[in-house]
């Protein structure tokens, strides 16, 4: 398990991203993921108020209603991390204070959950300054509603004087960062928010830890694209950088028997400051290959070999 932050939650390295659920994962197979998940010893999942409005008759709110679900068939939750997330849904945008108490609200209530464990701004909104932005969450913070706070797709300097707008009101920080991060897209966190989160005292949690299934070893020049929703996004990465990067995790997959997305996920949580990757399945099958990362222990060797290969410009 790793320790968030200077928080007392403690995680599974690999978070199971919900944002499948009631998109490319039905119902059933959500429940039977997250049965999977949990069972192997998982305790972080992560959802948003927006999964998944962008699919074909979704209007929002289904990954969270999903997992609510899930809980109140399991029994307890008590044993599990649930992050969420406000600020980036169509039709609740913003960090406004009033938007921030409205959208808590809802998530609550599709969880089917007294408290939020970790709770996002899910992007940062300059329309809305930030001593309020903190302000509301904070209330949420003394109201029991969320134990602790984070903050997802901030700039080095916003962050920084988002905690600093937090100290100067005596208010709980963001105790995490949710960053694009993986070893094919290094360079928006690496260097100024890394020096942020490490100075402040910040867990980065990654998302897009697969580099949208790219990392899965499954996308090669010469092969066709695989049947997915996210193949046209994950061919983006088929460059000559990208390929230099498959060919390293070719070489430490062979030396540990492990599957590929299995050793770009230990390599990712190897890092510093890293607490968890986010990664999600849309099967059970496919979460099978995912949880062999957190028993994966990488060598120096293994992590310089993937370091020359994938440059932090990228």
């Amino acid at each position: 398990m790793r320790r968030i932050g200077d928080t007392d939650l403690d995680v599974f390295p690999l978070c199971l991203g919900g944002n499948v659920f009631g998109w490319t994962a039905d119902e059933p197979t959500s429940l039977a993921i997250l049965d999977a998940y949990t069972g192997a010893g998982g305790n972080f999942i992560d959802t948003a108020d927006s999964y998944s409005e962008w699919a074909p008759g979704n209007s929002g709110g289904e990954s969270e209603t999903i997992i609510g679900r899930w809980l109140r068939r399991r029994g307890r939750r008590d044993d599990l991390v649930i992050a969420t997330k406000a600020g980036q849904s169509v039709h609740h945008p913003g960090l406004s204070p009033a938007n921030i108490r409205a959208t808590a609200e809802a998530s609550l209530r599709r969880l089917g959950v007294d408290h939020i464990d970790l709770y996002y701004a899910h992007e940062d909104d300059p329309a809305t300054p930030l001593a309020e932005t903190v302000a509301a969450f904070g209330e949420l913070v003394r109201s029991g509603k969320a134990r602790y706070v984070a903050a997802s797709n901030y700039s080095a300097p916003r962050l920084a004087a988002a905690l600093a707008a937090a100290r100067q009101q005596g208010l709980a920080g963001y105790a995490a960062l949710q960053v694009h991060y993986n070893l094919v897209h290094r360079g928006e966190y690496e260097g100024e928010l890394a020096a942020v989160c490490a100075r402040e005292r910040l867990s980065c949690i990654a998302y897009s830890a697969l580099a949208d299934g790219f990392l899965t070893g499954k996308y090669r020049h010469g092969r066709e694209l695989p049947a997915s929703e996210r193949a046209e996004d994950a061919a983006v990465y088929l460059t000559a950088g990208g390929e230099a990067a498959l060919g390293a995790l070719d070489i430490v997959t062979g030396r540990h028997g492990a599957p590929v997305a299995a050793v770009a996920l230990a390599w990712l949580t190897a890092q510093p400051t890293v607490a968890a990757a986010i990664a999600s399945a849309r099967t059970p099958g496919q979460l099978k290959d995912l949880l062999q990362a957190p028993s994966l222990q990488l060598t120096a060797e293994d992590l310089a070999l993937l370091d020359a290969a994938a440059p932090r410009s990228q």
